[in-house]
């Protein structure tokens, strides 16, 4: 336990934040939400949360603001119901908000006019319609289909803003395309170009962070979001509903400042274990990543770092590795800087299967040597499917799918029983991770499956002798 010093580290947030006296003078509160228990005195024994409501009650004020005086509400979560459309979440900091009421949205210097739909109140996690909320209430409303976060609805004879939200620029870009491999409509229900645009319109609806664009094919689009998770929570979320997709390999945005290119940094935070210090550092050093602060923490380090946000792309599973599951990590943006230069990128070829089939114990047996395995026998594959990861820095043609023939002359070894090694199985992260530029991943609601982005290997052949 490490209570007396994660009080000494909020304090130190704090202090770094350029907190007042008053601010830094906060009650602490010992909880456990698992056992349901809280208590003001580490010595005191807990019974229930009563402490810890007790303690909101008497220490947060009760909102504060002119209840008579002119509607403002600021924007700060956006929702969306296939019913009633774009759903805004905030707080009333002034005056009353009531169904079928003339507003004004003001964003920056512009104005323009609008009316309120229907008005809800929450009643734990329950939306529950209103005809009035006033200040103070944390609302949600519809009937204005073009709002957005960070924007102040006022009132419209008297609008006055409030301080706008700023949100987090995409640093990360990714193409969503239409699962066009042999498997294509196999395991899914919305396999169109149609059904994906208004899955990724819709969602930028309410994900403001997420950006989507068109691109020359009217199969593909870009999707622009705050990095690997921010878009592999939607590919997943996708999977789920039945939808089928292939995206590509996860492209940072660079941007030109000062007639220079520059590229996203994050600030990384990792937690090990003393004896992981040195293979983290290594990792981190070759993806250019500079350290800023160290210190110790009760037998572990914490180190801080700026890193390229490409840096990070496919760092997690290697950290994840290399610290044998004991590390923590966390980043947030940090800023734009001028280019770092070149970082490497996997190492390793792939092995892909150059006919369709099925998988076979005595085909896997054969090309296990060549490296590591993704996938177990009597699975089905088609050529130009990744199956696995060669030990050799370029691709191979490999035939999971072969077969022993049967012929009279047999060797005594012919018969013996084959071991196959496991198959390494990729999570959706893992795999956006791991392949290349000439690449893809498919996305199912059953399958993931890596591929190449050419499945013909003579059209690839072709084309990498063309690149070079």
């Amino acid at each position: 336990q490490r209570v007396k010093e994660v009080e000494d580290e909020v304090l130190e947030l704090f202090m770094e934040l350029e907190a007042d006296d008053d601010q830094l003078d906060f009650p602490v509160v010992y909880a456990s939400a698992r056992a349901g228990v809280a208590k003001t005195n580490w010595d005191d024994e807990a019974v229930n949360m009563e402490p810890l409501f007790e303690t909101l009650i008497k220490e947060i004020p009760a909102p504060q603001g002119d209840l008579e005086g002119p509607l403002q509400f600021m924007v700060t979560t956006l929702d969306y119901d296939n019913f009633i459309g774009k759903i805004a979440v905030g707080r009333i900091v002034r005056g009353k908000m009531k169904t079928n009421q003339q507003v004004a949205i003001m964003t920056g210097e512009s104005t323009r006019k609008a009316k309120i739909g229907r008005v809800y109140t929450y009643n734990g996690l329950n939306r529950v319609e209103t005809d009035e909320a006033e200040m103070g209430d944390i609302i949600a409303f519809a009937g204005i289909d073009d709002i957005n976060i960070g924007e102040t609805v006022a009132d419209a004879e008297n609008p006055e803003a409030l301080p706008s939200i700023s949100i987090d620029e995409p640093t990360l870009s990714m193409v969503f395309s239409v699962n066009n491999s042999p498997f294509a409509g196999r395991e899914g229900e919305f396999v169109t170009s149609r059904h994906l645009r208004d899955r990724l319109f819709r969602e930028v609806e309410t994900n403001v962070s997420m950006k989507v664009e068109e691109t020359d094919s009217a199969d593909a689009f870009k999707v622009s979001g705050r990095g690997e998770l921010h878009l592999a929570v939607l590919i997943e979320t996708m999977r789920r509903e039945g939808y089928e997709l292939q995206v590509g390999k996860p492209r940072v945005i660079f941007k030109t400042i000062n007639d220079k290119l520059c590229e996203p940094l994050e600030a990384l935070t990792i937690d090990v274990p003393q004896e992981f210090m040195g293979t983290v550092m290594e990792n981190l050093g070759q993806r250019k990543a500079e350290l800023t602060n160290m210190v110790e923490l009760a037998g572990y380090l914490r180190m801080e770092f700026v890193i390229p946000a490409r840096g990070l792309i496919g760092f997690r599973a290697q950290f994840l590795t290399a610290t044998k599951g004991n590390g923590i990590m966390n980043h947030v943006f940090h800023g734009y800087a001028p280019y770092k230069g070149e970082i490497p990128s996997r190492t390793r070829g792939a092995l892909v299967a150059f006919e369709n089939g099925e998988t076979t114990p005595y085909g896997l047996n054969s090309v296990q040597d060549r490296g590591t395995l993704f996938v177990g026998p009597n699975q089905d594959v088609y050529a130009g499917q990744v199956i696995g990861e060669n030990t050799r820095e370029l691709d191979m043609d490999v035939n999971p799918c072969k077969k022993k023939h049967v012929t009279n002359m047999r060797s005594s070894s012919s018969d013996e029983a084959v071991r196959l090694t496991p198959p390494r199985i990729f999570s959706l992260e893992q795999a956006l991770e791991w392949i290349n530029d000439d690449e893809l991943v498919e996305v199912t609601p059953e399958s993931i499956r890596m591929r190449k982005t050419i499945l013909d290997r003579n059209a690839r052949a072709k084309a990498a002798k063309n690149k070079k």
